[in-house]
């Protein structure tokens, strides 16, 4: 067992990971360091340098959780509707992950673990267009879609946390998204927000 709590070693680094993302949730990721890290989580100051080395080592960490768990959220959603409402209950949810993964300066971006889950989250979102109809002069196929359900789902995410939408908006951050979501793909999604089949061209008689 490690520390004054006694810890397992994966539980510590666990519980610095959450540790981490409260203290980022309060103060900001510029604020943190590893010694009130360790203040925190009721460890020697050497505790957190052990498992992190550092503390781009440790937003590292944080960042390739919350890809892994951005990806565990959008697979419960049942349709590209559904997908991009988890997109957004992430963000609000997991307001550290959120800030930290997209702070590439934060953390070593091109680490290969990062990479990987990068890619793990991004194979789900293109996953939810890939049935997706064409839309008016509409170029880039799945990746397009991607892209523009993505940069949608992601801007409204961070106004919400930002406090920058208008009062109409609501207090519920999913429903909002859902009525954004709707105007972002139209006739392209049925009620459900699930993809409509496109239409199929008339024969040409013979």
């Amino acid at each position: 067992m490690t520390g004054a709590r006694g810890y397992h070693h994966g539980d510590l680094r666990r519980a610095l990971l959450a540790a981490a993302a409260v203290a980022i949730e309060e103060s900001g990721p510029a604020a943190l360091s590893l010694r009130d890290l360790a203040r925190r989580a009721g460890v020697s100051h050497a505790a957190p340098a052990h498992h992190f080395g550092d503390k781009s080592g440790l937003l590292t960490a944080l960042a390739v959780e919350g890809f892994d768990l951005l990806a565990a959220a959008l697979r419960t959603g049942d349709s590209l509707l559904e997908m991009g409402v988890a997109y957004v209950d992430f963000a609000v949810r997991r307001r550290a992950h959120f800030e930290v993964m997209y702070r590439p300066d934060l953390y070593r971006a091109d680490a290969p673990e990062v990479v990987a889950a990068r890619k793990r989250s991004r194979a789900v979102l293109r996953s939810a267009v890939a049935d997706l109809p064409p839309g008016p002069g509409a170029v880039g196929g799945a990746a397009g879609d991607a892209l523009a359900a993505w940069s949608i789902v992601h801007g409204f995410a961070t106004l919400w946390n930002a406090g920058a939408l208008p009062d109409e908006t609501g207090d519920d951050p999913r429903e909002a998204a859902r009525v954004v979501i709707r105007r972002l793909f139209g006739a392209r999604v049925d009620a459900q927000g699930r993809a409509v089949p496109p239409a199929r061209s008339p024969r040409t008689p013979a």
